[in-house]
């Protein structure tokens, strides 16, 4: 059967419904007057330093970059504005809002408020990209794995779940060979295993699949803290301590000023990642695997009327993408952090959901969306270190805000694949 005969299955449009919504336009006002208020009650005199190097060896030098901080701020407020008309103009004519808009209104955003934040600091922008970078890793393979289950059908909601088994073998069969490679082989093997039994309860004997997920959770975290305090940490020097992997220079690309250190100065993980999300959007978009799975996630028994199993599809992308899932618990444990402990992923696949939802069940945007909240868990360090005036509480909680308005806001109206969540009963 050719890709043509199947092309009638999804349509060549978007799948998303392009919906007249105003809710693009009501956060960002809302945003753009909260923020207003720090400059207007909260003027902060002197200026704010952006370091654009990482160390004074770089090949490539940049001069510190050194704004206003309060006018800075004005002149954000009004840009954020004028995006705020935008949105709205283009919500009367009925239009979408683009994704150039949001990343718009989310760059003045931000420079505003580092700039306003960091009076009279010096922020290390590699350092904040960087760390941003490293947070957000995990959470776009986590989102990667999800927009692949969901697209072909099943919810997944046991990417915490994934992440944590990944996270664990990893640490343990890393530290028992050796080598961090076998490590990561074993993290993949173990979300793997965790999406099987997702696929089995769901696919073949029907179980709501959000419950599903949620037991999946539940046991993943129990049994990795049983075996975590009963294996690995009395015996951590030869079970708990794997090699990690070391950074590879990508030789010119890593002197590139800003974002050569960022992206090319990384780890085998993190190239991967950068891989993954490239095949994955291709895939999805421009091979005749992309085209079935999607016809599986939109309409099931018109897949199955031209011959595509839709058992074996949803079988197949589901243990996938829990493969993918398990590479973000591996970064854990062989990147990040030399030993597994108990609970480390600390719900990082509920951020990845929503990561997804708020990317529209697309790869490119479900990384977007992830490595924004990736930079903004980020920042909450980065801003105690040079002493900013916002309170320590509201920045442990701005990841989670973020992540709440997004959701809730940003991401518009969206539909996601018709079939998701619903069980394939062969008529």
């Amino acid at each position: 059967m050719t890709a043509a005969a199947e092309a009638p299955l999804v349509s060549d449009a978007k799948r998303h419904v392009a919906v007249t919504s105003w809710k693009a336009p009501a956060i960002f006002a809302l945003f753009t007057v909260l923020f207003a208020l720090l400059p207007l009650f909260g003027p902060r005199d002197g200026v704010s330093t952006f370091r654009l190097v990482a160390d004074a060896s770089a090949v490539i030098r940049l001069p510190d970059l050194v704004l206003p901080s309060n006018p800075t701020a004005w002149v954000c407020v009004v840009l954020m504005a004028a995006a705020t008309v935008a949105a709205a103009a283009r919500a009367r004519a009925h239009r979408p809002q683009p994704l150039w808009l949001i990343t718009a209104y989310v760059v003045f955003l931000l420079l505003g408020f580092l700039a306003w934040a960091s009076a009279g600091g010096t922020l290390p922008m590699i350092g904040l990209l960087s760390g941003a970078l490293a947070l957000a890793t995990p959470l776009i393979f986590g989102a990667l794995g999800g927009v692949i289950g969901e697209r072909v059908g099943v919810v997944n909601i046991a990417i915490e779940a994934q992440l944590l088994a990944g996270a664990f073998s990893a640490a343990l069969v890393g530290s028992l060979t050796g080598t961090p490679w076998l490590g990561l082989v074993a993290a993949m093997l173990s979300g793997l295993l965790v999406s099987l039994v997702l696929a089995v309860f769901a696919v073949t004997y029907f179980v709501n699949q959000i419950i599903v997920g949620v037991v999946l959770n539940v046991l993943v975290i129990g049994l990795t803290t049983f075996f975590y305090g009963t294996l690995l940490n009395p015996n951590s020097d030869t079970l708990n301590s794997p090699e990690l992997f070391p950074r590879i220079a990508v030789p010119l690309l890593s002197e590139i000023p800003v974002i050569g250190p960022v992206l090319f100065d990384q780890t085998v993980v993190v190239y991967l990642m950068y891989a993954v999300v490239f095949v994955v959007w291709f895939g999805l978009y421009r091979t005749r695997w992309g085209l079935r799975l999607r016809a599986v996630g939109e309409h099931p028994q018109a897949a199955d009327t031209v011959g595509i199993s839709v058992i074996a599809t949803r079988y197949a992308n589901v243990m996938l993408a829990g493969a993918i899932a398990g590479m973000g618990g591996a970064f854990y444990t062989l990147v990040s952090n030399p030993q597994f402990g108990r609970e480390m992923t600390a719900g990082a696949g509920f951020i990845a959901l929503a990561a997804l939802i708020f990317g529209k069940w697309d790869p490119i945007r479900a990384t977007l969306a992830a490595l924004l909240f990736g930079f903004a868990t980020n920042l909450q360090g980065v801003l105690s270190v040079i002493g900013s005036p916002v309170p320590s509480q509201f920045m442990l909680m701005l990841p989670y805000v973020v992540t709440l308005f997004a959701v809730a806001g940003l991401v518009g109206r969206s539909r996601p694949p018709a079939a998701s969540g619903q069980p394939y009963i062969k008529s």
